[in-house]
């Protein structure tokens, strides 16, 4: 897909520069940014949502995991019979 950016003269000096020596085009060293950008949003992200989903823990008493999968697997059990 063709997109056109406005970008500061100086920086797209440079990303012609700098694509240039490493001999690759300003499509690829801009689709390759743009994916590094999306990627450290989604990890930022995920980072918080583990941050808050720590402070829920933290806040209620949490359960430690090997409780919550025994607590499960007693709910399996008395929902569909003992396993084999």
């Amino acid at each position: 897909m063709k997109v056109t950016l406005d970008l500061d003269g100086e920086l797209y000096r440079s990303l012609k520069v700098e694509a240039a020596r490493a001999d690759r085009s300003l499509r690829d060293v801009t689709n390759e940014a743009i994916v590094e950008w999306l990627a450290r949003r989604e990890e930022a992200e995920d980072r918080a949502s583990a941050d808050a989903a720590l402070e829920e823990y933290r806040r209620t008493g949490g359960e430690s995991a090997s409780a919550f999968f025994e607590h499960l697997a007693a709910e399996t059990r008395a929902t569909y019979g003992p396993g084999e």
